[in-house]
């Protein structure tokens, strides 16, 4: 390792994209630290750093401190070689390491509730890569000693990132009659279950993560349209869909399950502040008009 050491119980936040900067910008000043592989502003301090590029760390890790992960796998390989780069590199061992994952590990269940007990039923790459990244972080947290948890995320929407670019294009959305539940959740509600699992509090382990409000994507973009004032979308069947949509985004519509996140409520003790998506839409909407 090379570079200024951080301070003790600092929360290192692996990954400084979306999510990962509407943490750093919660919490206090001099708390956390950020990885990037690019320069951005934020209220806290940011290093510069590559996982695809290799080399050594560009801090010095203290005796005590959590990790927060959020870079997606690289797309060239089924093994999350980006995460197996960084936990080789992390010497000492932090106390506890956050990782954020995917519901999509559960494949499509026809509308059917899953909770963590579920089995896994991964039907795209993405979903592998997320299983896979997860056994790596359960194998390496109980040789090293590290507190793992894994928080299974679906669809997250928030300010810039609505669909609103979709709506001006007239992009068609799947009929209400052949789309299925919804799963989601917003930015800030993420950063919240963040924020939980990095506490000593939290017991270690798997939680779903999500609103718990399962209406339609077809639902979630007329709304959007309706707030932004902007026409509804046109409609097509599955059919049409399937001639038309690109295979990622057939991908999603394919799968379909309704997320149980009682242990997120539970056990990791956050409610949803946006449990009602509607509120959801129209505070992304305030924080960054379309």
């Amino acid at each position: 390792m090379t570079g200024a050491p951080i301070a003790e119980g600092t929360e290192l936040v692996v990954g400084a994209g979306y999510v990962g900067q509407r943490f750093l910008a919660r919490q206090p000043a001099g708390s956390s630290v950020g990885l990037s592989r690019s320069s951005i502003s934020s209220p806290q301090r940011i290093e510069l750093f590559n996982l695809d590029a290799g080399g050594e760390l560009p801090l010095t890790l203290p005796s005590q401190y959590t990790v927060l992960y959020t870079v997606p796998p690289a797309r060239n390989s089924l093994a999350d070689v980006r995460l197996e780069r960084l936990l080789s590199l992390l010497q000492p061992v932090p106390q506890r390491f956050v990782y954020i994952s995917t519901t999509g590990v559960y494949g499509n269940r026809d509308g059917a509730t899953v909770d963590e007990a579920s089995p896994l039923n991964p039907e795209t790459d993405r979903a592998r890569k997320r299983i896979a990244a997860e056994e790596l972080l359960q194998s390496w947290g109980a040789q090293s000693g590290c507190d793992i948890v894994i928080l299974r995320a679906p669809g997250i929407y928030g300010p810039g990132r609505l669909g609103v670019e979709r709506l001006q294009e007239h992009a068609p959305v799947i009929a209400e009659h052949d789309a299925s539940p919804g799963n989601r959740i917003h930015a800030d509600d993420l950063v919240s279950c963040c924020e939980a699992a990095l506490t000593r509090d939290a017991p270690p382990g798997i939680y779903n993560v999500g609103d718990g409000d399962h209406r339609t994507s077809t639902w979630f973009t007329n709304e959007v349209a309706s707030q932004c004032g902007l026409q509804a979308p046109p409609t097509i069947t599955m059919r049409q869909a399937e001639r038309e949509f690109t295979p990622m985004r057939l991908s999603f519509l394919r799968e379909s399950r309704r997320v149980d996140t009682s242990k997120m409520r539970d056990v990791l003790g956050v409610t949803p502040r946006y449990a009602n998506a509607e509120d959801g839409i129209r505070a992304s909407l305030q924080e960054s008009p379309p």
